[in-house]
């Protein structure tokens, strides 16, 4: 009771509210869908939906396409289809999971136990790769997802970028440094986010739009566009239609 009496008084503390006022001035409309993780089904139904609108806009995807999820081998290969049919009309964002998986196929007994723990066992037995711990070694599950995989999926992995930008609406898996401007982030910040990211509104008038971090619903807050509503748990995958009239959400349930 003490805890969330605290909890109470911080919220309610009365002390003001950083501000965002910079107004949203994307070049073109766009779509952002939040993390994916392997639920193919539901990116079919939400990818229907932005079909219907007119016209049809870019889609940019936040990352995590991977992990969690059961189809994480068929997304990942829709997603880069999709996105060498339609290049700049379609572009995959790195995130974090891509970024892991790619940590433990370099250095698997480094890397490996902490992927393993954060999804990467469903991305294997969607490969058909099973595990027993103690019986299997790191090494032995990198080299069979190495080949089922295949170069030319892992190149695509690798060659993904971190960031897209649209007027003044920059797209990211996870967050930036309010302090920095884009050109001087760090790449582990734009995947695994900041401290200060949800804290401190910018001040150079750039609205983020980002997954990563779960919400009950995707949400507008400070010049930031939340878009991850945890689908692997929840079968709700979203995104975010922004353009100069403002932000819409879209769902596939």
């Amino acid at each position: 009771m003490k805890i969330l009496r605290h909890l109470f008084r911080a919220k309610s503390s009365g002390q003001p509210k950083p501000t965002f006022d910079a107004p949203l001035a994307p070049d073109v409309p766009f779509c952002a869908i939040g993390d994916i993780h392997g639920c193919l089904p539901a990116l079919e139904d939400l990818l229907s939906k932005i079909e219907a609108l007119h016209p049809v806009p870019p889609v940019i995807c936040l990352g995590d396409y991977m992990d969690r999820g059961e189809q994480s081998a068929k997304t990942l290969a829709w997603l880069r289809e999709l996105s060498r049919e339609f290049g700049d009309r379609f572009v995959c964002l790195k995130g974090n999971h891509e970024q892991m998986c790619l940590d433990f196929l370099k250095n698997p007994e480094e890397g490996g136990a902490f992927w393993l723990r954060h999804g990467g066992l469903q991305t294997l037995a969607s490969y058909g790769i099973g595990h027993r711990p103690g019986q299997t070694s790191h090494r032995v599950l990198r080299d069979k997802l190495a080949e089922a995989m295949g170069p030319d999926l892992l190149d695509w992995l690798t060659g993904l970028p971190l960031s897209w930008q649209s007027g003044n609406v920059v797209v990211v898996h996870a967050g930036m440094d309010p302090a920095l401007p884009l050109a001087e982030q760090r790449p582990s910040v734009l995947m695994w986010g900041h401290p200060d990211f949800e804290k401190t509104p910018r001040r150079d008038g750039l609205w983020v739009v980002h997954g990563h971090t779960v919400v009950p619903e995707p949400q507008v807050v400070a010049g930031r566009i939340a878009t991850d509503t945890g689908a692997y748990a929840t079968g709700k995958l979203s995104a975010a239609h922004v353009s100069m009239d403002g932000v819409t959400f879209l769902a596939n349930l």
